[in-house]
């Protein structure tokens, strides 16, 4: 006869419902566990990254303050060196130019020679340091903001200039220019100093054409001022604005190097960006920005 064969369930598997269940709740509680030490780690890493972010933040904060007063320091060093110098500068123009004056019939043609290169570099660095204390004045001189017309602010500066253009054969043309809001003191350096340029840098031109205008975009208004003078190669274009930087020799044109860099301290005061475009022999394009009203 065959007799009846019982097969043990293995003790490890469930044999009820409720056991099932039961499994089933310790392994949903292991998987919430895995997922909160999960969370904990990124939430410690995130916590972590913020309070590096927040430590760096006040060390750039801290650094930069030390710049701003580096800065402040040293404009304030330029000033007042550059303000004490014009005494002795004018003593040396004064005294060379009585030696040239009543002494010239006792000085032989090299001696006159000397004095008058004496005379002409105090005349350059008196230049510089009229320059240097503009560049001072642009970047700590309080704005005053109003309204400004702006065509009617560059007629004012081509009147003023009219020494330096008299008796040439060169022509401003002024195009419609909207209205800003700035300071127009510093804004009446900025088109004195771009300006000037454009006289200058057209002497060989005949005719010398001048031309200023705007576009105006949705949230700013571009300015410009061309001429179609000796222009400069792209290539150097970004020692354009840099202090002392001079895309021609003083044999070709006199300058200082300062003046645009006058006006890029300006314009970025005012909220703007400057840059400029040209061609050698073919004329330059100087650009800046400023906020509509």
């Amino acid at each position: 006869m065959f007799g009846l064969v019982v097969v043990p369930m293995a003790a490890s598997l469930p044999t009820t419902l409720s056991e099932l269940g039961s499994l089933s709740e310790n392994y949903f509680r292991l998987l919430i566990l895995i997922i909160f030490v999960v969370i904990l780690a990124l939430l410690a890493e995130r916590i972590e990254k913020v309070r590096n972010l927040h430590d760096l933040n006040q060390k750039l904060g801290k650094q930069a303050e030390e710049l701003e007063e580096a800065n402040e320091e040293l404009e304030a060093f330029a000033y007042s060196v550059s303000h004490d110098l014009r005494v002795p500068l004018r003593a040396i123009n004064g005294f060379s130019r009585i030696l040239v004056e009543d002494y010239e019939s006792t000085l032989d043609e090299e001696g006159v020679r000397l004095l008058n290169i004496v005379r002409d570099n105090t005349a350059k660095m008196g230049h510089l340091i009229d320059d240097i204390l503009l560049l001072s004045r642009a970047g700590r001189q309080e704005m005053k903001e109003s309204e400004i017309d702006m065509k009617d602010l560059v007629k004012s500066v081509w009147e003023e200039l009219q020494t330096d253009w008299e008796g040439r054969e060169i022509e401003l043309k002024l195009e419609e220019m909207p209205k800003t809001r700035g300071d127009r003191a510093l804004l009446t350096q900025v088109f004195q100093n771009l300006l000037s340029n454009s006289i200058k840098f057209t002497r060989e031109k005949n005719p010398a054409l001048v031309e200023v205008g705007a576009q105006e975009d949705e949230d700013k208004i571009t300015y410009y001022v061309r001429d179609n003078g000796a222009g400069f190669d792209m290539k150097y274009v970004e020692k354009l604005f840099g202090l002392f930087q001079r895309l021609h020799s003083p044999e070709e044109f006199e300058g200082t190097g300062v003046g645009l860099s006058i006006v890029q301290r300006i314009v970025k005061r005012h909220g703007g960006r400057v840059w400029g475009e040209s061609e050698l022999d073919k004329g330059a394009s100087i650009y800046f920005t400023l906020p509509k009203l």
